[in-house]
């Protein structure tokens, strides 16, 4: 009975923790570069930054945010096979 048990793996469940893993860890890296950018290095704040350095930086921020939406829907459209 042991030995059945010990084989009875389920890959399924461990490849949803990963997608998940993988959504955290990238959004969490993702607000971490943007607020280096953005308060760190002044990039986001009115009164360290120029105007052309804050356009910049916003449209970094809105493009690559849409590339993480996109990231995070290509990653979970895909629906888990009933077990």
């Amino acid at each position: 009975m042991d030995e059945e048990q010990k084989g009875n793996f389920d890959w399924q469940l461990l490849q949803f923790f990963i997608k998940i893993i993988r959504t955290v860890f990238i959004g969490l890296f993702w607000m971490l570069i943007n607020i280096f950018l953005g308060l760190y290095l002044g990039f986001g704040v009115p009164e360290e930054s120029t105007p052309l350095r804050m356009t910049l930086f916003y449209s970094w921020l809105g493009l690559s945010l849409a590339g993480y939406i996109y990231f995070i829907w290509r990653t979970w459209r895909r629906k888990m096979p009933p077990p």
